[in-house]
């Protein structure tokens, strides 16, 4: 049998662990993305090689942002892949999608044309082109689109 002070003691520790709980942010459906990629290279971005993680690989642009926010070039949707890489859509650009990997303080979902993204010291884009089979292949970055992703407009 309980008394009063355990019956206080028990539902003030539920409640403390229910305000906690609703603290954190609940998980987005659309923060995550599966993409099958046309071209399967043994290294790819946010593998770990001897404990260095990898940002990069074939077909990406590194560029040195030494802590600089990268932006929404147009309007659109950023979600993330399995190895911590911003996916970035948009309607104005509607069979492409841009990969960018090494960005910190992901800003995820739904973005403005100037929003941030996040920031990176170095970054690594990708563009990525949806071929006929579903498989998405990744083709040669627009210049003009990489300095949009650069310049808060």
């Amino acid at each position: 049998m309980l008394d009063i002070h355990s019956v206080f003691v028990v539902s003030g520790g539920l409640a403390i662990a229910l305000t906690l709980a609703g603290c954190q942010r609940p998980p987005q459906p659309d923060e995550t993305i599966r993409l099958q990629l046309y071209q399967q290279w043994q290294v790819q971005p946010g593998d770990i090689l001897n404990g260095v993680a990898v940002i990069g690989g074939l077909g990406d642009i590194g560029l040195s942002l030494n802590g600089q926010s990268v932006y929404a070039p147009f309007a659109g949707r950023a979600q993330k892949d399995p190895r911590n890489c911003l996916i970035f859509s948009t309607p104005d650009v509607p069979a492409y999608l841009f990969r960018l990997c090494g960005l910190s303080d992901l800003r995820l979902g739904t973005r403005n044309q100037g929003e941030a993204l996040g920031t990176a010291t170095i970054l690594h884009v990708a563009t990525l082109r949806k071929q006929p089979n579903g498989t998405w292949a990744i083709v040669e970055p627009s210049k003009p689109i990489i300095e949009r992703f650069l310049t808060r407009s």
